[in-house]
């Protein structure tokens, strides 16, 4: 089995995305503080993670529509083991699934925020990370911080 390409930055040795093609719009939106997700023209649904067909009625049909970056924890997990050095400093974290006012889920991080308080259901909104020149993260806080 073959295993996907690893990209690090050299500079804080943390681990960046492999940017495809067709989700070029979506990084580029975060560059400019924007969160925009495709939105199909037939259904008016929109999704995550980008595909190229609606996953609701399968139309290839869809514009790249703004989002409003507010939603509401849905899950979480806690992680004790840093699976990468990066992490080393970070552990215990946090990984979130945030859904979006819109209705897609995303799974990210939630920044500014104790584990403890951590709680299914809390209002959160779109903050955005820039990790280098070129990579700008979207990751989550507590609304209204």
């Amino acid at each position: 089995m073959a295993t996907a390409p690893r990209r690090i930055d050299e500079t804080t040795g943390r681990y960046l995305p492999i940017i495809y093609p067709e989700e070029q719009p979506f990084w580029d939106a975060l560059r400019k503080r924007q969160l925009v997700l495709p939105r199909c023209q037939t259904c008016r649904q929109a999704w995550f993670p980008i595909g190229p067909a609606c996953p609701n009625c399968f139309s290839l049909s869809f514009e790249w529509s703004p989002m409003t970056g507010k939603g509401l924890l849905h899950n979480y997990v806690i992680y004790h083991k840093a699976w990468a050095p990066w992490l080393e400093k970070r552990v215990p974290y946090a990984v979130v699934q945030v859904e979006l006012e819109e209705g897609p889920r995303l799974t990210t991080n939630l920044l500014e925020c104790s584990i403890d308080k951590i709680k299914i259901g809390m209002p959160v909104e779109a903050i955005f990370e820039d990790i280098s020149d070129e990579i700008t993260l979207l990751q989550f806080r507590l609304l209204g911080l």
